[in-house]
């Protein structure tokens, strides 16, 4: 599986950060895309991606986003969703606002950049999906309701694609997240080293299960640190 392009949706410094390095070292052409197109800069600058501002839960953004890589000559093959949204407190707090907005983000959001990946992937039985996903997809926590619900949201929304894409030449991948992300705000604490994911050794992850061969195609892959109990 040969990818030419790649986009990643809701880019941070985390681990959408890493796997456009890794995407960029492996010879693809990468855009990046998030709210705020300011904060792509520095990555842009060293991975040579491309650097768009979306917000992934407006219909018509998502679709711009994608004339706009199609008229550059880079409509992505490989699409990654990684953004989400996260509303935490007591149920009997939470602003209904606040949590229909990070529904929008966490699930329509992927929705939507699905829909545009597919309708490009279809007519070439080519591409691949993937959809970040978190622990929150598979057992909801106390004080987080709002999470649970967009990630078990996501995680139906990677089973259906899979089902339906999968015989259509098309990977779907739905990442399990089972922990935190190490960041330079939040390394491992002295006393528990190795206790959160390393953001470049997910991205490995990603591409090693985005390159099987199809005739063992992964659609679920959880990742989580050594340390970490099921």
């Amino acid at each position: 599986m040969a990818y030419r392009s790649a986009l990643i949706v809701g880019t941070g410094p985390g681990l959408s950060a890493s796997l456009a390095r890794l995407f960029a070292r492996e010879g693809l052409r990468v855009a990046v895309a998030s709210r705020n197109e300011e904060k792509l800069q520095a990555l842009a600058a060293e991975t040579g991606a491309s650097a768009h501002a979306c917000d992934a839960t407006d219909p018509a953004q998502v679709a711009d986003l994608f004339a706009a890589l199609d008229a550059a000559g880079t409509t992505p093959d490989l699409v990654v969703y990684n953004a989400s949204g996260r509303v935490r407190g007591p149920i009997a707090e939470l602003d209904p606002v606040e949590v229909a907005r990070g529904l929008s983000i966490s699930a329509f959001g992927a929705f939507l950049v699905a829909q545009q990946a597919a309708r490009r992937m279809l007519p070439h039985r080519h591409g691949a999906i993937a959809l970040t996903g978190a622990t929150a997809g598979v057992k909801g926590f106390a004080l987080s309701a709002s999470f649970a619900m967009g990630k078990f949201a996501l995680r139906g929304l990677a089973q259906s694609l899979a089902r339906e894409l999968h015989p259509q030449g098309i990977h779907v991948l739905h990442v399990v997240v089972d922990g935190g992300i190490r960041a330079a705000h939040r390394p491992d604490p002295a006393d528990n080293p190795d206790s959160t994911l390393d953001p470049d050794a997910i991205a490995q992850s990603y591409w090693h299960t985005l390159n099987q061969h199809r005739s063992a195609w992964t659609w679920e892959l959880d990742v989580r640190p050594w340390v970490e109990r099921f």
